[in-house]
């Protein structure tokens, strides 16, 4: 299965007084690749449509190595289905001079209403993401 690759340029603003990226910045990037990933307009219709939407139930970060100030990166992304209301993105950032990923990530979302109340993974979602998702337990 090849992964989702979302590119991310990383700018000054990024980083600590070091010149490396502060830590909380791979949380946004690995969100926006996930949305790039799903389709930005699909998840912007099923929310207003049909009142559906993800909010992160865990996650978990492993730092390698930081990216620094004018770095180009790529966010590779790989999904599976975790039952009928949860997804599960490994995801990991690698810099094209690099042989080993910088940060490796995992993110659990889960579907939710307007209410805020669990709901089933919608279909259009899982078929959005069939090209880069395992299937995992029903």
């Amino acid at each position: 299965m090849e992964p989702h690759v979302h590119h991310v340029q990383i700018y000054y603003e990024d980083t600590d007084f070091s010149g490396v990226v502060y830590h909380p910045n791979y949380l946004k990037y690995f969100e926006r690749a996930r949305e790039h990933m799903l389709g930005v307009d699909a998840l912007v219709e099923m929310w207003d449509r049909d009142g559906i939407g993800f909010v992160v139930y865990k996650c978990s970060l492993e730092f390698k190595k930081g990216a620094r100030f004018g770095d180009h990166l790529e966010i590779r992304t790989t999904a599976r289905r975790e039952g009928p209301f949860r997804l599960l993105f490994d995801q990991q950032v690698w810099r094209a001079d690099s042989p080993t990923a910088l940060v490796k990530g995992v993110v659990e979302m889960v579907a939710v209403n307007k209410e805020n109340q669990l709901v089933r993974l919608p279909p259009a979602v899982e078929e959005a993401a069939r090209a880069w998702m395992e299937e995992g337990p029903a």
